[in-house]
């Protein structure tokens, strides 16, 4: 199925749901994630470090075996639907919703410590780097604002909605726009460092790894470009538009496409080294972890893929369509449905250790940092989940 940028909204803003990652920056040299320099350690942009494998390494509270016991620490309701994933920086909570606004709530309480408004919906995650949260925004903008203060410091205009979830490496934002444009911007200024002209429509987040760009487009391609330059270094045609944010890990791209398909695609020359056919589309961005590449699929499925040979080697069923980024921590893979669900499984078995209902859907990809698991519902509220929190669950009123 091919979509053109004058889709529907409610189409776009499912397949945005995009987040977070770790405040410390890797530089070309540095293994991604790159080690900690802190022992509070934060989920501050999309898929938690700027190669998207969605894999927090630090965290052992959260395990299979005390995930069971997982409860409501707190929720806090904003004025629209939340696809914006979490970003969990310095003991902050920051989030986008259909409101409009860009929120700052305390990682502890959920306490509002700011808001800021833009121009319409933000179904961008926010990414945290050097005490600023960057963020997208469906009013066509790029904005920059003070993490403590919710400030405006800089804003820059796309000819289009944002969708993408910026990538911050080397003082550089990188994110897309339906504008058919990726962007490489200033991190300091707004300013244009360079931007590139796909095909189509780019609501897919940029994942940045070894001097190197990766995006994915409404036009079917992934493609590969430098970081310094914005130069096509290689592109991957699929057979139907990527939504999916790619994820680069041990020197492999790994992807989802609207063909039904999960691609690994060598970083260097984007050869494809395997495919995995799932019953639909993959509009789900996978999560790389300890040889394990985790993906949803608009089948219900979570997928469990060899990340060498892509041999199935789990799968799970929910009750709907799984367009939430998995989120994987110390064993546990934690993911939303549509069936208003988010699950705690085992990353092993792909048993189920536990799962919350919220009141809509989940597009939401979840933040885990700290012994704490973020999320966003589209039943307008942030939820987070501890050890000591004391309510399993809300009532299944969303169940058809």
């Amino acid at each position: 199925m091919k979509i053109t940028t004058t889709c529907s909204l409610g189409l776009l803003m499912i397949i945005c749901s995009i987040a977070t990652a770790q405040q410390v920056v890797p530089s070309p040299s540095l293994p991604c994630p790159a080690p900690p320099i802190k022992s509070v350690i934060d989920w501050a942009q999309f898929g938690f470090a700027p190669c998207h494998t969605g894999y927090n390494p630090y965290e052992f509270v959260l395990s299979p075996g005390t995930v069971g016991n997982l409860g409501l620490h707190w929720t806090f309701t904003t004025g629209g639907a939340v696809s914006s994933s979490p970003a969990v920086a310095d003991g902050v909570v920051h989030v986008g919703s259909f409101d409009g606004n860009v929120y700052a709530l305390s990682a502890t309480t959920g306490t509002l410590r700011w808001k800021y408004m833009t121009g319409d919906g933000v179904y961008s995650s926010p990414a945290v780097a050097n005490g600023v949260v960057y963020v997208g925004s469906k009013d066509n903008q790029v904005y920059a604002l003070n993490a403590s203060t919710g400030v405006l410091l800089w804003r820059y205009a796309t000819g289009s909605s944002v969708f993408s979830s910026p990538a911050v490496v080397n003082a550089v934002v990188y994110i897309g726009s339906t504008d058919n444009n990726v962007y490489a911007l200033d991190a300091a200024t707004g300013a244009l460092r360079w931007k590139y002209k796909t095909a189509s429509a780019v609501v897919s987040s940029p994942a940045v790894a070894g001097g190197v760009v990766y995006v994915g487009s409404f036009d079917g391609n992934v493609y590969a470009l430098s970081a310094t330059t914005g130069t096509l270094q290689w592109k991957y045609m699929t057979g139907d538009g990527v939504y999916s944010s790619p994820v680069v890990a041990n020197g492999v791209v790994y992807v989802g496409s609207d063909d039904n398909r999960v691609y690994a695609l060598n970083a260097s020359t984007g050869a494809l080294l395997w495919q995995y056919a799932t019953e639909h589309m993959v509009e789900s961005s996978p999560a790389v972890a300890n040889g394990v590449v985790y993906v949803g699929s608009d089948d219900h499925n979570v997928y469990a893929l060899n990340a060498r040979t892509g041999t199935l080697l789990w799968h799970y069923t929910t009750g709907f369509f799984v367009h939430s980024w998995p989120a994987v921590a110390n064993g546990v893979v934690y993911v939303g449905s549509e069936d208003g669900y988010v699950y705690g499984l085992d990353a092993g078995t792909g048993a189920l250790l536990w799962r919350f209902a919220t009141a809509s859907f989940v597009v939401s990809s979840p933040a885990v940092a700290n012994g704490v698991l973020y999320t966003g519902s589209w039943d307008s509220r942030v939820y987070a989940f501890d050890l000591n929190g004391g309510q399993s669950s809300l009532p299944d009123v969303h169940k058809p």
